[in-house]
Parts: structure tokens; sequence; C-alpha cells
């Protein structure tokens, strides 16, 4: 009986671990597989054997590779690999795919948003919990690919160039990992199933590292998503004025002031605009709307107060400024 017990107890600690997987139609029944036959593999996505718990580096310089853009995980190790711990954080993974001109963009956490991006043809940077949640040891692998006959997800991972796990222990290490995954997304073009939020998360981080030609193609992406959003309207004109395209610029500030005449940061950024423009009066005016408008004692009211000080009060416009006159959205 005391033997039969320790079995058991064994049994169930194999389960817990992922090693007794009870199959369910994980992949098979997802739609975004629907009408497809046969496996979806990204067979051409390269492959980096993991160097001493560099599953970080090794996972990057896959999805990296498979986007065109060919590195090593030697390269990548000193901007992600933190030896305190270990490992890779997801921040400094996101941090050096933006650095290389990416939208890094995290998919919902659902198995079918993972599945829809392979038949868009890109791989996945998942992260994985393959002990317990009490117990974790985490490890990066990419998702290259799945067999709905087998319900098998296929990764790259560890020493494993195609690695053939069950779809439900895959599940439940993405589950006690948070279910992360990542993209990569040239900028201009859209995950396989957008999230607005998501996506302007991603957008916007780009903006940050000073890329902002490129944040600019990945918002009027945005925009051509979900058009006349005012987040990715203020963050097209932004980007497209950071970036040297003026007119852009001023075409879009103008379009998003049409429907938000009261949008504070558009009017202080418009104003900015068209002092650069040598049209001081016009200028003038928006700005003194815009500390009007803004909300106080924030960071928008004090910005448009410091644009106000600049402005010369009795400023005129040169004869090549065109008056103020908001686009149709």
């Amino acid at each position: 009986m005391t033997a039969s017990i320790r079995g058991l107890g064994l049994l169930l600690l194999l389960c817990a671990l992922g090693g007794c997987a009870a199959q369910r139609a994980v992949v098979s029944g997802a739609p975004s597989l629907h009408g497809r036959d046969g496996i979806v593999e990204l067979a051409e996505t390269p492959f980096f054997p993991e160097d001493a718990l560099q599953c970080g580096p090794a996972a990057l310089a896959t999805v990296l590779g498979a986007a065109g853009v060919e590195t090593h995980p030697d390269a990548l190790a000193r901007e992600v690999y933190t030896p305190g711990l270990g490992g890779s954080l997801q921040l400094e993974l996101i941090a050096a795919a933006r650095a290389r001109g990416f939208v890094p963009y995290v998919i919902a956490p659902e198995v079918d948003a993972l599945f829809a991006e392979l038949v868009a043809g890109r791989p996945v940077l998942v992260l994985q919990n393959l002990r317990l949640r009490t117990w974790p040891a985490w490890h990066y692998a990419v998702v290259i690919g799945v067999d709905p006959g087998t319900e098998q997800v296929l990764l790259r991972s560890g020493a494993e160039r195609r690695l053939g796990m069950p779809a439900a222990q895959f599940l439940r290490s993405w589950d006690r990992a948070g279910r992360w995954g990542l993209v990569l997304l040239e900028p201009g073009r859209l995950p396989a199933r957008p999230d607005r939020g998501r996506y302007f998360d991603a957008v916007a981080g780009l903006e940050e590292t000073g890329r902002h030609t490129a944040a600019a193609v990945a918002w009027a992406a945005g925009l051509a998503a979900w058009p006349g959003d005012p987040v990715a309207r203020f963050g097209h004109a932004t980007a497209s004025y950071l970036g040297g395209d003026l007119d852009a610029a001023r075409t879009g500030y103008e379009a998003l002031l049409a429907v938000e005449p009261d949008h504070a940061a558009a009017l202080n950024n418009l104003a900015h605009l068209l002092a650069d423009l040598g049209c001081a009066a016009s200028a003038r005016v928006l700005a003194m709307r815009a500390v009007a408008v803004a909300p106080e004692g924030g960071a928008i009211a004090a910005a448009a107060a410091d644009t106000l000080a600049g402005l010369p009060v009795d400023g005129v416009d040169a004869r090549n400024c065109a008056p103020f006159t908001p686009a149709m959205p």
C-alpha cells in the first residue's frame, strides 16, 4: 500500500510538471487554423543552440534572424543577459528589438493569437515556466509551428532545433509564465490580430527610442486600422514633426483639432510648429488656447505656458503663413 501511495504521489508530481498531459484539441480546434490542412511550420526560422542558460539571447537571435537581421546570441548577450539574474528580462528583449528598428508587439494572452501569428509567417518568442508557479524554471523559446494531427506545438528550444511538445503541456508551461509572447513587426505592418492598446503601446515605445520616421510609419498603419483614432492621429503627427515632415505634422494636428478643438497637447505642438515656420501670431493664438484648456497643474499646462512665454507678444505671421483651417477628419 505504501509503495502504491508513493507511486501515485510520483505520478501526480510528474503530471504537475507536464509529463502526462491529457490531450485536448488545442491545435486542431483553433479558429486561426480552420480550413488549413497539415502542419503549419516556419521551417526556415534560424536555430541557435542555447548556451549556458542564455535562452533569452538565443530566442531573440532566432526571431531577429527570421525577420531578416543577421546576428548571434553572443552579440546580444551583452544587451539582454543579466548575470546576476542568470537570465534575461522581457523588457531587455523588447528594448533590443526596438534598437534594431522593429515594433516589438506583445500578443494577447490567447493561444489562438499565437497561432494566428504563425499563419501570418511570424515566429513567436514565448516565456515558459517548465516547473511550478511556486518552484519556477523560466525558459525562453520560439514557437515555429503547430501540428494539428498530433496536437503538438513545434519550438526552437534549448538544444532542440525542432522540439515537438504536446499542445496541452505547452499551454500549461505558457500559463505558468503569464502567457507572454512577442512578435517583431516591421514599421507599417500590423499583427495578425491587432489589439489597439497593445499596438499603440508598442509604437509609442519605438518612438521613445528616437526612431521618429519609423514611428510615423507605424502610427500611419494604426490610423489605417483605426481610422480617425485620436491617439493614432496625435502620435502620427508628433512623430512626423519630430522626424522633420512638417506638412504631414500640420495636417495631422489640424485634422485632430477639427474634431477635438480643445486637445491641449495638439494645440501646443501645432503652436510650436507654426512658430518654426515663422507664423508667430498664429502660434501665439494656439498657445493661448492650449494654456486655457490644459488641465491645471499638469505637464501639458506647463509645456503650453513655456511655449506661450517663448513667443513674442507683438509677433506677426510671415507672408507665406497659411491661416489655421482645421482639416476635415
